[in-house]
């Protein structure tokens, strides 16, 4: 039988993180980073990360990563893993319409047994048991993928409502994140547009040097810009947020 006090308490402070939240002021990635941040310890996560679901095959999981809690070594040797694109939960999330909840090994690709045991003993560390995930649309129907890990039992129906409508939020303040993003469009040039589309293809700066006719340095030089204009700290994530905004 349930706890009314406790069942009290939890939804007190529901209501205190949500009237703290105040999303219509966010404007920044890094505003809703911290705002994933609170929600992940709200519900008793430890970890949580938002990727946009992978279309076709052998899609680079890093690529596709827009916000994360997941150390760079996590991201980095999963997506060497080159799973997640054929993983049973984005399966199980493209066919539902309901949050899941679930072991994290779900993460795993059962079609590669030889990739199991690498892959399963990133999490085995990382107080990440089980996970809550669920699929959200932006309003263009751009699918993404939520997930919130840690070791926690599975959520009842109040508290997935609560957690879903707090999802449902943040995911919409991210998505205004992409419009304010999106004059970055009219700021790029041409030249910047094609060394990310080459760099995001796979080729080093001294191929794109070769391709484009310039320098390595000149190359160097428009990855930089780009990067500042997209508001990155990496090439790496001004490639995944030129393919977000499609400007490659």
């Amino acid at each position: 039988m349930r706890d009314p006090d406790k069942l009290a308490l939890r939804s007190e402070a529901y209501a205190d993180f949500l009237s703290g939240m105040n999303s219509s002021a966010v404007q920044t990635e890094y505003e809703v980073l911290h705002l994933m941040r609170q929600c992940t310890a709200q519900f008793g996560f430890s970890h949580f990360m938002i990727a946009r679901i992978p279309f076709g095959e052998q899609q680079r999981f890093a690529e596709r990563l827009v916000l994360s809690s997941w150390s760079s070594e996590l991201v980095r040797e999963y997506d060497s893993a080159t799973v997640f694109h054929s993983s049973a939960l984005i399966e199980r999330l493209r066919n539902t319409k309901l949050p899941l909840f679930g072991e994290t090994r779900s993460l795993l690709n059962p079609e590669a047994p030889a990739a199991l045991d690498a892959v399963e003993a990133l999490f085995a560390g990382q107080a990440m048991r089980n996970t809550f995930a669920a699929m959200l649309h932006t309003t263009y129907g751009e699918a993404f993928a939520i997930l919130l890990s840690g070791s926690r039992s599975e959520p009842d129906r109040a508290e997935t409502a609560d957690l879903y409508l707090t999802l449902l939020q943040i995911f919409e303040t991210l998505e205004r994140t992409f419009d304010v993003g999106g004059s970055a469009r009219d700021k790029l040039s041409s030249r910047e547009i094609e060394c990310l589309r080459w760099a995001a293809a796979g080729k080093s700066s001294d191929e794109i040097a070769i391709i484009l006719g310039i320098s390595v340095y000149t190359v160097s030089s428009y990855f930089k810009t780009a990067t500042r204009k997209l508001d990155s700290v990496n090439r790496m994530q001004a490639i995944a947020r030129a393919m977000r905004m499609k400007l490659i």
